[in-house]
């Protein structure tokens, strides 16, 4: 399976989109697989931060969509679709309750399962439901455990012949295709072979995603992280091993830490690299210091507990949403691919708002489903089954829309805000 993305030839490399602001003018227009078909969406989570961030997206990015926005809160719900006009409804659903989810879904063309968090989750039930009613999926989980759970599903879906495609969204999602993108080309450039993968992100305070990406937060620390080194599996401790790393201009340098997250096994199994690792870090700094402090302090059973993780968001949620009006919600990504003849290659992704660029990313991904991009199965992101080699670069593009910093398969000293002159106009 890795070799048959590796051999695929390498295209051209997508640059910045540099817009502050999410505009569709020039976006490659939206081919769906039928275009005499009335395509219906269904966004689970369609009222939180995410899932509505995603409606908004989608039906900005292709208006003939139907979008029902999926949620337990009708009122949140009726608001929501008024808001995205009259090519959209509201479905009353409880993930929970499988014959109400089923029933969702039987009328739908493809579910968004963006009701996280994914963290302790027992089982996939929303994919198992897709499978049964043979429904497209696509969800944005950040996961591990999760993630690959909902691929060991894959035989079901293609029995199914349903296409289905796991972690993607913005990290996990995004940065899997960025790193695919940046494997294929130093492999058809000849640049040596892929050696060590790196994501590195940043999200000032919650980056506007309200409790449930703080919960997400809170329930990683709880995950012992799992890292690659020359193949070679390693366990750490999360919220450790910090780095600072430059993300470049309107970001500038950072401090990351280690974090459980999927696209570090996905991107190894999938990829072939052999050591691939992921850390992340947020603002004001002291929220980094804290979120060690923690690791540190309450046992790992606390911290998996979804029930005690709840109560400490409800806690926490007023100090960091006052907290984030002064620390913004600029988002940015950073993948480095060191290869075998020593040259480094960087992918960066910034924009200044983590709320609506997770929903333009996330409908990138649905619009490519809906243009018959994914085969029957459960797929990552960087797998050419998933998003087919030749659909990565439209992908991107759409995704990138309001980015103000988007860079592909550059050198360091491109992307960096202080790069290092050895001699003579040569830089590291």
């Amino acid at each position: 399976m890795a070799r048959a993305l590796l051999l695929q030839p390498y295209r051209a490399t997508v640059l910045a989109a540099s817009s502050s602001e999410t505009k569709y003018d020039g976006v490659p227009e939206v081919k769906l697989s039928d275009p005499t078909r009335n395509y219906r969406v269904l966004v689970l989570g369609g009222t939180g931060r995410v899932g509505g961030s995603t409606a908004t997206a989608l039906s900005k990015l292709c208006p003939k969509l139907k979008i029902v926005v999926g949620g337990r809160n009708r009122e949140k719900g009726e608001a929501m679709v008024a808001k995205l006009g009259e090519n959209s409804e509201f479905a009353q659903v409880d993930i929970n309750d499988a014959k109400m989810l089923e029933t969702s879904l039987r009328d739908v063309d493809l579910v968004v399962h963006a009701a996280g968090p994914f963290q302790q989750a027992p089982r996939c039930t929303v994919l198992e439901a897709a499978i049964k009613t043979k429904t497209a999926y696509l969800d944005v989980c950040d996961d591990t455990s999760y993630a690959f759970r909902a691929k060991s599903l894959e035989a079901e879906a293609i029995a199914a012949n349903i296409p289905a495609l796991t972690t993607a969204g913005i990290y996990p999602g995004v940065s899997n295709v960025m790193a695919a993108e940046m494997v294929a080309a130093a492999i058809s450039e000849d640049k040596g072979k892929p050696e060590k993968l790196r994501f590195s992100y940043y999200t000032a305070g919650t980056g506007g995603a309200g409790p449930t990406i703080l919960a997400t937060s809170f329930l990683l620390l709880g995950e012992e992280v799992t890292a690659y080194k020359q193949g070679e599996k390693v366990k750490l401790r999360p919220y450790s091993g910090m780095i600072t790393v430059d993300f470049g201009k309107g970001i500038r340098k950072r401090d990351v830490y280690l974090l459980n997250l999927p696209e570090v096994r996905s991107t190894h199994e999938v990829l072939g690299v052999p050591t691939v690792v992921a850390r992340f870090g947020t603002a004001p700094f002291f929220w980094n210091w804290g979120m060690e402090i923690m690791t540190k302090l309450l046992p790992s059973e606390v911290l998996r507990d979804r029930t005690k993780v709840q109560q400490m968001v409800e806690l926490f949620d007023p100090v960091v949403r006052a907290m984030d009006s002064f620390a913004g919600e600029r988002v940015s990504m950073r993948v480095d691919l060191e290869c075998s003849d020593g040259r480094t290659t960087v992918g960066l992704f910034s924009h200044k708002k983590l709320s609506v660029s997770v929903g333009v990313s996330t409908a990138a991904f649905v619009v490519a489903m809906l243009e018959g991009s994914t085969q029957p199965g459960v797929w990552f992101p960087e797998e050419p089954q998933g998003i087919a080699v030749e659909a990565r670069e439209v992908l991107l593009k759409r995704a990138s829309q309001g980015t103000f910093n988007f860079i592909l398969n550059k050198p360091p000293w491109m992307v960096e805000t202080e790069p290092k002159e050895v001699v003579l106009g040569i830089y590291v």
